[in-house]
């Protein structure tokens, strides 16, 4: 499985925004879509690899994303109580 990267981009206005990569695990809801993201960390003492996972609730303003899709998110502004993310790539 391979790691999932944060990077981060510089905007216009000199802010940080943060950029993930995951895969949609569900679009049920109207403009919104759930996308997990994995990342691989080391264990320092034992020097073992595993895997985290997270899931966000990014928003979907076309409704394009289906399960098990490949996508692209950044931060924005709240937008609910839980979504601060946008998808940008599909």
């Amino acid at each position: 499985m391979p790691a999932q990267k944060q990077t981060k981009a510089i905007s216009a206005d000199n802010k940080i925004i943060k950029r993930f990569h995951g895969v949609v695990v569900s679009a049920k809801g109207d403009k919104t879509a759930v996308v997990k993201v994995d990342t691989v960390k080391m264990n320092q003492k034992y020097q073992k690899r595993y895997t985290v996972s997270r899931q966000y609730q990014v928003h979907d303003e076309e409704n394009k994303s289906k399960e098990g899709d490949k996508v692209t998110f950044i931060e924005c502004r709240p937008l609910s109580k839980n979504k601060r993310w946008r998808i940008i790539e599909n």
